[in-house]
């Protein structure tokens, strides 16, 4: 049962946290003091509890609190062994901790627990933020808010940081909370509600003397040629200048991309005070571990060529690489992590959006969020007076801090297809519905992309969130709507890494019944489909540099001579071709093709249920409910062949283990003798 104390926090904090205004995603903290029933002695204990490591407000539950023993919290004091080694403390902190389970304590559990006050609100609100960077912040926070607010210069979380706020309140009765220099603000209350309030009070009363007090033009005018692009030429710019710029935020290592074009994106990148504010990078320590300490910023007017573009791009990662490199070698000590790489997370191009880039979809939508964040930081800052963020040699502190350091070592061992992108066709049922739920499964994002848009978008709603898998329309006949489905796929995810041709359908007629309408149906779906879609796929994957996988699901029947099959058979024998052709046209660019060649699969099959099982069966003649079953009972292993068998040899060629491997077909059939391959 929720102690009475921890459920009102829980609420608060879900207030608190569902507003992006008050708080950023996975952002700030907050904390109740009460007493519960110790079940050892009986007795009243006092305890806190406080937002645990890594929780998000607007989702917190009991499971994200840690329960501290508030007497054990306080008598840290005594042995707090001073500044320069108060990063032992947070170890202490697992000593205070009452009962079992619940969240790890977060470094900013002193703040909360020193604090002399029942509740407690730690947060990131764009106005609080923009009070905390602007170079006169510490006379703006006296202006604004008068004695009820004080002012604490920067200083990294911590212990230390605890200790400060504590005496800050304790010499200033009459204040509600503080502005954390270059951070954010803190607020406290002798109730929840109270905390809740005062914590609203101070970042709507920063927000409304910004807007009635600041600068009209706070990024100054607009630079000519930098505005944004018409909206469809704007999307058109975003998706072939995608796949270059997620190749180079992956050069030292996988990322999925996010992109954003949304207003408050473009009016800042056509502002004249864009470059200068970009190049000082974020402040507040959540954005910056999130965005890295700046974004790369294109240099050219959105009027300028895709060609100029792309070049520039290069020259300017190359720089980035090279100043990135430099911060590190500039701020590192011999006991410092190794560098974690040296490319943007976050690139901005004029006229055209952003992109964000985390190891996941979500991390990747996140840092675009945070770094829209910084941009109402600036803006707020710029309007009442200079921003002002930390410096690099004190963002360095907090990136290749040694308590970040070992977060990020807890972190699970990424899914062997954790950082790809997998774009399925013919994926709202059968065999690709497999495939799209397979490689989902192993930490891939998926596009799920089928002739019904209904279909596929119902099909990768099943997968999970938009983070996840989308669903788009595609006619693998069309070039264009291939091309559009593509686009859509670099838009979602920053790029594609894997693609595997699946569309097709089934005409079972003997050779005199086949009509020249039923020939050029056939090969216009699989053999010229497949062809379209690994050529819309290569342009991608080549512009990434990061190699890839095209797999063609084929069949048996590329070797096998059935009967009644004549049109199917031939575009299946095209396909089977293809692996080999384009396996070798395309190995100089790292990009392996590979096929796999099932039996029939009936099961769940979009293809055997419009009317080829029937077809199939009377050819045979067997029951068209038995045709599974006549499938198994002729092959080696008597075994039927379902959608999940082939979705396993998907994964396994797509993965680490056959790196090696191109131009291979793997038979997914049971053991069809007449179907080995020689």
């Amino acid at each position: 049962m929720t102690n009475p104390t921890a459920a009102a926090l829980i609420e608060r904090s879900n207030r608190l946290g569902a507003d992006p205004k008050n708080t950023n995603y996975a952002g700030g903290n907050t904390s109740a003091k009460g007493t519960a029933t110790d079940p050892v002695t009986g007795q009243p204990i006092e305890l806190l509890w406080v937002k645990g490591s890594g929780g998000d407000l607007g989702t917190l539950t009991e499971d994200g609190l840690a329960v501290l023993r508030l007497d054990r919290m306080r008598s840290l004091v005594d042995v707090y062994p001073g500044v320069e080694r108060e990063d032992e403390m947070v170890a202490a902190f697992d000593y205070c901790l009452h009962g079992k389970g619940g969240a790890a304590p977060s470094i900013d559990t002193a703040m909360h627990g020193l604090v002399d006050a029942a509740h407690v609100d730690h947060l990131h609100p764009d106005s609080g933020i923009a009070i905390a960077t602007a170079a006169d912040g510490e006379a703006l926070t006296s202006t604004i808010f008068g004695d009820r607010v004080v002012w604490v210069p920067w200083r990294r979380p911590g212990f230390q940081l605890g200790l400060d706020i504590a005496r800050i309140k304790a010499a200033h009765p009459q204040a509600i909370g503080c502005i954390l220099g270059g951070h954010g603000i803190t607020a406290w209350g002798d109730t929840s509600e109270e905390a809740e309030t005062n914590s609203l009070w101070i970042i709507d009363t920063a927000a409304a003397y910004i807007a009635d007090h600041g600068a009209a033009e706070p990024f100054g005018g607009v630079r000519s040629g930098f505005e944004a692009l018409p909206e469809t030429d704007r999307r058109a710019r975003a998706a072939a200048l995608a796949p270059t710029i997620r190749g180079i935020a992956s050069t030292d290592k996988p990322m999925i991309g996010h992109f954003t074009d949304a207003d408050v994106v473009l009016d800042f990148l056509a502002s004249e005070k864009a470059p200068a504010l970009a190049a000082l990078g974020t402040s507040c320590p959540d954005h910056f571990l999130r965005t890295k300490v700046k974004p790369l910023l294109l240099d050219l007017p959105a009027t300028a060529s895709l060609e100029e573009q792309l070049a520039r791009l290069g020259e300017l990662h190359a720089e980035y690489r090279a100043d990135y490199q430099a911060y590190y070698d500039a701020h590192a000590t011999d006991d410092s992590p190794a560098i974690r790489g040296a490319d943007p997370l976050i690139v901005l191009v004029p006229g055209v959006g952003m992109f964000s880039f985390g190891a996941n979809k979500q991390t990747a939508r996140v840092a675009g969020e945070f770094y829209v964040n910084a941009i109402n930081v600036m803006r707020g800052a710029e309007a009442l007076s200079t921003y002002s963020p930390i410096s690099d040699a004190e963002k360095f502190k907090i990136e290749y801090w040694a308590l970040e350091e070992a977060k990020l070592q807890r972190m699970p061992k990424p899914k062997s297809h954790q950082g790809r992108v997998a774009l399925v066709t013919g994926a709202a049922s059968g065999i690709g519905k497999a495939v799209a739920t397979r490689l989902a499964r192993e930490g891939a994002c998926v596009v799920v992309a089928d002739l019904d848009l209904e279909k596929a978008q119902s099909a990768a709603a099943e997968l999970g969130s938009t983070d996840v898998a989308i669903g788009v329309a595609a006619n693998v006949a069309d070039a264009e709507a291939i091309q559009a489905a593509f686009d859509a796929a670099v838009l979602a995810f920053g790029g594609v890494d894997l693609v595997v041709n699946n569309a097709g359908l089934s005409l079972s007629k003997p050779l005199l019944e086949t009509t020249e309408k039923d020939w050029d149906l056939q090969h216009d779906v699989m053999a010229k489909g497949s062809f379209l879609v690994s050529k819309a796929a290569a342009r991608v994957l080549i512009d990434q540099k990061l190699g890839g996988d095209i797999v063609y699901i084929s069949s048996k029947n590329s070797v096998f001579a059935g009967p009644n099959n004549i049109a199917y058979s031939a575009t299946k024998a095209d396909q089977a071709h293809q692996v080999r052709l384009l396996a070798v046209e395309l190995g100089a660019h790292g990009i392996r093709v590979n096929g796999i060649n099932p039996d029939g699969v009936v099961r769940g099959s979009g293809i055997f249920a419009a009317g080829w099982g029937a077809n199939r069966a009377a050819t045979y003649g067997v029951e068209e409910k038995d045709l599974g079953q006549f499938y198994a009972d002729r092959t080696i292993l008597k075994r039927e062949v379902v959608p999940e068998n082939v979705a396993d040899a998907v994964f396994v060629l797509t993965g680490p283990e056959l790196s090696r491997t191109t131009g291979l077909h793997i038979p997914v059939d049971s053991g069809v003798a007449a179907a080995f391959l020689r």
